[in-house]
Order: structure tokens, then C-alpha cells, then sequence
């Protein structure tokens, strides 16, 4: 995608519409189906605007961490997202970090409550949320191990484990973004462009 465009899309002057631009952009690869969470930093007003943007797509969100006017927000496929949680392997590597297997929202809060506790207290951040995010376990494991250093490859994350892989699924976030800026640029609403 060629800079010009993220310029263009980006240049929204009135904010609720820059925010749905942003959502676009930053998580085409949930609303085009291949991913089942994804992440981003918003101003705290643009919020309250997300319940009439996704009204009638399968795509929840759940604000993570608030400071200083800014909000960190999941959005989410519910049902996908709790079933990859709960997988024997995922949830293994989670309850070495206190989760327990459980309904997604109480997995949910504590990711929420170990952010803001990073946030207000510091100490370490809880990588565990790469998982959250829907990045491949062995990778969020080698991330955590090599403190993020040493990665085979670096993109939407950092790969530890099958670049090619990675690579491939880099790819088709790719598409998912170039598709879900295609819509946008032909009127498609952000509820339209998700799956």
C-alpha cells in the first residue's frame, strides 16, 4: 500500500471519522476474517463510538488499559478467540501467568488488570498478551525467552519459530489490509468490510 494512500485515509478531519479510518487500517486482517483479535491505542472519546461502528458484525472489544485521554482496546471475535485461549497448549503457557480456563471475560480482566497494574505500578509488561492478540504461541514463548531480541523475522510480530509461516500469514495480513482499504475507498462501511 503505497503512502499516498495511508496519507489520504488518514486525513480525516472530523474525529469519528478518523477513528473508523484507523480501524480499518490497523485491524483490516479481524475484519477480513483471517485474524481473531487485534489491538489499537485510540483517543478515549472515540470509544464510545465502537457499539454503532460494529453493530451487526460478530466483532466484540474490551478496553484494556486507559491513560491520559487514550484508551487500549481488543476487538475480537468472541467465540474464536475463547475456543484458541482454551486450546490444551494456550492454556498451559496462560496458567503459568495466573489464568485459569474460564469464560473469556474473566481471562479478559485479568489481562486488563495486569496492564493497568504495569501501567500505574510498572514492573514487567504481560507478553502473555501476544496470544490475546492471536500471535503464534511458539512465537509469543520466544519473544518472552529472548527478551525480543534475535528474531528470525520481524513483521506484524516478531517470529521465533517458522518464518516462512509467518511470512506467509504476513502476506495474507497484507491482503487483508490493501482488501478492507479497497472497500473503504469505495464507500464500504467498517460494519460492511467485516466478515
Amino acid at each position: 500500500m503505497t503512502v499516498q494512500v495511508v496519507s489520504y485515509i488518514l486525513a480525516a478531519k472530523e474525529e469519528t471519522e478518523k477513528f473508523k479510518r484507523q480501524l480499518v487500517l490497523q485491524c483490516a486482517p479481524l475484519l477480513k476474517g483471517v485474524k481473531r483479535a487485534n489491538a489499537l491505542l485510540t483517543e478515549a472519546g472515540n470509544v464510545k463510538e465502537l457499539p454503532k461502528i460494529l453493530e451487526g458484525t460478530a466483532i466484540s472489544y474490551r478496553i484494556l488499559g486507559k491513560e491520559e485521554g487514550k484508551c487500549f482496546v481488543l476487538l475480537y471475535r468472541s467465540s474464536e478467540l475463547e475456543r484458541y485461549l482454551n486450546e490444551q497448549d494456550v492454556l498451559e503457557f496462560l496458567k503459568d501467568f495466573g489464568y485459569e480456563r474460564g469464560s473469556l471475560e474473566r481471562m479478559l480482566d485479568g489481562l486488563s488488570r495486569k496492564i493497568q497494574r504495569h501501567r500505574i505500578r510498572g514492573g514487567a509488561f504481560p507478553h502473555e498478551l501476544g496470544v490475546f492478540l492471536d500471535y503464534p504461541l511458539s512465537d509469543v514463548k520466544g519473544f518472552i525467552k529472548s527478551r525480543g531480541r534475535n528474531e528470525a523475522l520481524s513483521g506484524y510480530w516478531k517470529v521465533y519459530d517458522d518464518p516462512k509461516k509467518a511470512g506467509f500469514l504476513f502476506r495474507m495480513y497484507d491482503w487483508a489490509k490493501v482488501s478492507a482499504v479497497n472497500e473503504w475507498l469505495m464507500g464500504k462501511s467498517v460494519g460492511e468490510i467485516a466478515r
